[in-house]
């Protein structure tokens, strides 16, 4: 047998012990898988997105220091994720792995909360890298008219409608298709880093050169708080950037040699993406001027930046390739949460399962979840008409609500007692993986409280962050759903379902090993939840 059909065979194998049987073709090479995962971070589009955080909360210093600080807490809680894909690769990884791995007084209820936070999180990532996509286009369209056009929230809206049809459009292809995009993706993404990094520097006259001891040690505190706490609100930019790497876990299904692929994936593009963009921020830093209210004030701060450098006409060709990494970021966004409702659908937990939980026979790929999250996104972001502070609790709700998801599995694994049988996969941390892990949860916690301040201490109605208010009142309808008398979950969701029978006895027997917990009821008392599908 030719080896790649022996690693088809092996990933088959591992699923199905998993209690799914294979239903995506898997065409994502170990390249692609970390290039999906890297494109989602898409590092000079999202640090562009993103500026608005740093810039106020300390400039440079913020941006260098702070960004540095923030990756090395990124990647402890990639590496805890990548343990347990290794372990679990499976596309509705993370609300799977919270069932398998905790108690089962609180594994149901657990295992809910978790699909829907990472459900939510995947949408409101979607929303904010396509809404970032819109304002990008609108701020090119800003520097070509000198100034005299600016778009009003209607118009970016309907820019933004169409970039999120566009992308629904996209993810409905083969997934051929879409692993071989992710190629091009990676080589677009580090050529246009390499170009900041190196051409920046090069390109900028005088009067807008910053001194090392202003670049890198002064802080500039516009928003008001204490400098100390102004510092730690600059991890957003870091965390809104370097997120979203669960993609990978989310095409487990549909990649070759899964149980390896997806965790050095998810390590990889941390780890790279956390030195690439210390670089560019650092060029940032060193090239933005002294002005930084201007910058705070603009439209967008790094097409102000690359304007006072390059010029008009090499900003715009610039921001050309800005704008066309940050719509790839959200087509893979979109690519990933399609494949997590896909998965939460099938063991029959969203509304409307029946119809999601369906593979389309022309493509081979599951063309229903992906209209289901583009138009909830597209809901999502009427939130701009609320105003700007509505708008930015998208961008907050895509880190906090994932980090409700990230964090609770990666509790488990430690805290589910007797229950809990992990059995590491290739990747594994070892004596390492249980103080990664508490260093881990801890920083999502601390991080994910954080992420619900205002953006200054002296705050109005229409200035106060809508992060809790939106995110809160989802996983409160959530959970309310759960505990609905007669129609709520709590009465028929048994967590993850499987559709596969073993008929091999040494499979039957691996599935019996790395599933037991999946088969122990509320009591603990075994449950035969196997389902046969014709």
């Amino acid at each position: 047998m030719p080896k790649r059909d022996e690693v088809r065979v092996a990933d088959e194998e591992l699923l199905a012990s998993l209690g799914y049987k294979q239903e995506f073709k898997r065409a994502f090479t170990p390249l692609e898988v970390f290039g999906i995962a890297f494109s989602i971070i898409g590092l000079l589009p999202s640090i562009a997105s993103v500026l608005f955080y740093s810039v106020p909360n300390g400039g440079g210093p913020a941006m260098v220091w702070g960004w540095a600080v923030a990756s090395v807490f990124i990647l402890l809680v990639g590496m805890a994720m990548a343990e347990l894909a290794s372990a679990a690769p499976t596309s509705g990884g993370l609300y799977f792995w919270t069932y398998s791995l905790s108690s089962p007084r609180w594994r149901n209820l657990l295992c809910w909360i978790v699909g829907y936070a990472n459900t939510v999180g995947s949408i409101a990532s979607v929303a904010s890298i396509d809404w970032a996509a819109a304002v990008q286009v609108m701020a090119a369209a800003t520097i070509g008219s000198d100034g005299t056009f600016s778009a009003t929230s209607a118009q970016t809206y309907g820019l933004y409608v169409g970039i999120v049809a566009s992308h629904a459009f996209i993810c409905c292809l083969g997934t051929t298709v879409l692993a071989r995009l992710q190629t091009v993706y990676v080589v677009l993404n580090v050529i246009l880093c390499l170009i900041v990094i190196v051409a920046l520097p090069a390109a900028t006259p005088a009067e807008f050169k910053n001194s090392a001891s202003f670049a890198l040690g002064s802080i500039q505190n516009l928003n008001g708080w204490e400098d100390g706490y102004a510092f730690i609100l600059s991890f957003l930019a870091p965390l809104w950037t370097i997120c979203s790497f669960d993609s990978s876990v989310h095409i487990s299904e549909e990649a070759a040699n899964a149980a390896t692929a997806v965790p050095w994936a998810i390590v990889c593009a941390i780890g790279i993406a956390g030195l690439l963009g210390w670089a560019i921020n650092m060029s940032l830093a060193f090239c933005m001027g002294t002005n930084l209210t201007m910058l705070v004030d603009s439209a967008q701060p790094m097409s102000t930046i690359f304007l006072n450098s390059f010029g008009k006409k090499p900003t715009l060709a610039l921001w050309a390739v800005v704008v066309i990494v940050q719509y790839m970021m959200g087509s893979s966004m979109l690519l990933a949460a399609s494949r997590q409702t896909y998965a939460f659908s099938r063991d029959g937990a969203l509304p409307l399962s029946g119809w999601l939980y369906r593979m389309n026979s022309f493509t081979g790929t599951p063309v229903n979840t992906v209209l289901f999250d583009a138009f909830w996104a597209i809901v999502v972001c009427l939130l701009v008409f609320a105003g700007t502070e509505a708008i930015n609790a998208v961008f907050a709700i895509s880190v906090v609500a994932l980090y409700v998801a990230y964090s609770i599995p990666i509790a488990a694994r430690f805290l589910g007692g007797k229950h809990n049988n992990f059995k590491p996969g290739p990747f594994s941390l070892g004596v390492f993986g249980l103080p990664v892990a508490i260093i881990a949860v801890l920083f999502m916690m601390f991080m994910g409280i954080v992420f619900l301040f205002p953006t200054t201490p002296q705050t109005s109605v229409a200035e106060m962050n809508y992060t809790i208010v939106v995110l809160g009142g989802t996983l409160l309808l959530s959970v309310m759903w759960y505990y609905a008398p007669v129609v709520g979950g709590v009465h028929w969701f048994k967590g993850p379902v499987a559709n596969v029978v073993m008929a091999d006895p040494a499979m039957a027997e691996r599935e019996k090993d790395m599933s037991e917990s999946v088969a122990n009821s509320k009591d603990g008392d075994v449950e035969d939840r196997t389902e046969e599908v014709p």
